[in-house]
């Protein structure tokens, strides 16, 4: 059995899927870029601050299944600029504590929005 877990906290999907899908105990949730659920729109094109906008959009996510970062067992970070990874990597740090999720990290040629990062997760 599966179920849909949204919040009006996180981007409402911008196509025919999921924010989050629970099922047997574990949430496996839709990438997330740094789009502000206020206005719809990204604010900025600085990495850093998409960064900050992608995890707090994850967060929600969580928090709207009743889990937290400390949940959170796999990331899959999606680059437009590898050259971005340090900035990303030192921001990401401050949202997951050790033992940290397991991570892959990958370029991309492009993502959705022209956004510059895009993170998802599976969590416990």
């Amino acid at each position: 059995m599966k179920k849909e877990i949204a919040t009006k906290y996180a981007p409402a999907a911008i196509g025919p899927y999921s924010q989050a899908i629970e099922t047997d105990g574990t949430l496996f949730a839709s990438g997330q870029i740094p789009i502000n659920p206020e206005t719809g729109k990204i604010k900025s094109e600085d990495i850093a601050e998409q960064t900050r906008r992608v995890l707090k959009n994850i967060g929600a996510v969580l928090a709207a299944s009743g889990r937290s970062y400390n949940d959170v067992v796999k990331t899959t970070v999606f680059l437009t600029d590898i050259g971005d990874f340090s900035t990303v990597n030192k921001i990401y740090a401050e949202y997951f504590a050790a033992s940290y999720p397991a991570r892959s990290c990958v370029q991309v040629a492009a993502l959705p929005k022209n956004a510059k990062i895009e993170i998802e997760i599976i969590a416990k």
